[in-house]
């Protein structure tokens, strides 16, 4: 285990490049088990996810090669289509490779997939899709699923728009027979990046970018070469985490249309940010400061499926509004154990009313002050180290791994920015 080292009230400044989308590619890998030909993937972050995910790859028999952010896939012969209780334990898309094997080899058995604790994280609709398409699915302490013949197209709706279970009714659906329509499909740019990478290599799918989602099954797929986006999350912590320190960045390799919705958040922060040439940049000499709604009423951040605000940016969000004049109320839709790790910025000096497990009301701006602290999920690792950088004196993020998960060299980036951040 290792820990990072914070020493706050450093205002700041610089530039950086954002890596691949963890939320892309995670669900790229599982699917490249479709075929037996060969994948090559470019701009994969080189996260603790990731290698997790290839740690399942090899275990089922696909050879391997990772290195300098590029990699290459071949599942040209599956060994075996059972995962270790062990690994399903450490990464929620676990559950991502039960299409896939079923298509390739008619059974699959995982585990229940772990990943982080932000409440509960229904598997609902993947089973609902998966046995519409004709798999027959056994619970006891594993899962187990059996395709007699081949999918079989189905009309679909989810009863939520599930991002993991629609990429993995997507991948199912490929080369499923006949027409499967999947209806209040999720949309993010991640389930559209995996939507492209699967028609790279030969799927028939239309109404990316929708909530209708119409696949044609086809025969077989063959291998391709895919580039993985940008990572809108990882852009977005490091904007508000900046913000909160009254600096500024520049932020390389995004895409505007993946920003609508952030940038209208950090308007009700009174932050403006500016595009061009594939770049987003926080100018610096802005002062946070939450405006009120036009009534005079407290604003409100709240998440939801996209285009909405994302649920991964709440956290750093929410540090933000410490270091921000006025009250602002965030409102958690989606995870009801999100919201947890704010009982550490409390202890930190926040002045924060905790309404509930999905409301809290930030007042600002206040003083932190510097702790020895461990986050529950990713996104709250992050936000802690943002309110570290923000803190008066020193402060200890434990289990840095997990951040890692999600944010490929997390320390080296902030240390461009001139952040005073070590790990021990």
């Amino acid at each position: 285990m290792s820990n990072l080292k914070i020493k706050g009230k450093i205002q700041l400044s610089g530039s950086i490049t954002t890596s691949g989308n963890k939320n892309a590619v995670l669900p790229i890998i599982a699917a490249s088990l479709l075929t037996d030909q060969e994948v090559t993937l470019n701009n994969v972050p080189d996260i603790v996810d990731v290698r997790v995910m290839l740690e399942g790859m090899k275990t089922l028999g696909c050879d391997i090669y990772f290195t300098n952010n590029q990699l290459k896939i071949k599942a040209g012969k599956i060994q075996q289509n059972k995962l270790s209780r062990e690994l399903c334990s450490r990464i929620r898309t676990s559950i991502l490779f039960v299409a896939p094997l079923l298509h390739r080899t008619g059974q699959a058995e995982i585990s229940p997939p772990g990943g982080d604790i932000i409440g509960r994280r229904r598997l609902d609709a993947h089973f609902y899709g998966l046995q519409r398409l004709g798999t027959k699915l056994e619970v006891n302490d594993s899962y187990k699923f059996n395709l007699k013949d081949k999918m079989r197209g189905a009309d679909l709706f989810f009863d939520e728009a599930s991002v993991t279970a629609t990429e993995h009714i997507l991948t199912a659906a490929v080369l499923a027979e006949g027409q499967t329509v999947i209806r209040n499909a999720a949309s993010e740019p991640h389930v559209q990046d995996l939507a492209l990478f699967l028609q790279k290599m030969g799927a028939d799918i239309k109404g990316i970018n929708t909530n209708t989602l119409t696949v044609n099954g086809v025969k077989a797929l063959h291998g391709t070469t895919h580039e993985i986006i940008s990572d809108h999350i990882e852009a977005g912590s490091f904007l508000a985490l900046t913000a909160a320190t009254g600096g500024e960045i520049t932020i390389k390799n995004t895409q505007k249309h993946h920003f609508w919705m952030i940038r209208r958040v950090f308007e009700k922060f009174g932050l403006d940010l500016e595009f061009a040439n594939n770049t987003v940049r926080l100018p610096g000499g802005q002062v946070p400061k939450i405006q009120v709604d036009f009534a005079g009423g407290t604003p409100t951040v709240q998440d939801g499926p996209w285009p909405a605000f994302p649920s991964d940016l709440m956290s750093s969000m929410l540090v933000l509004a410490t270091q921000s004049e006025g009250t602002v109320l965030f409102f958690e839709k989606m995870f009801e154990s999100r919201m947890v790790f704010v009982d550490k910025l409390i202890s930190m000096g926040t002045n924060a009313i905790i309404c509930d497990p999905h409301r809290v009301v930030i007042s600002g701006k206040t003083e932190l002050r510097g702790i020895n602290m461990s986050s529950p999920d990713i996104r709250a690792g992050m936000a802690l180290i943002s309110a570290a950088l923000c803190a008066k004196g020193e402060s200890i993020i434990q289990n840095a791994e997990i951040i890692d998960r999600g944010y490929e060299n997390v320390e080296h980036k902030l240390r461009q920015l001139g952040a005073d951040v070590v790990r021990i």
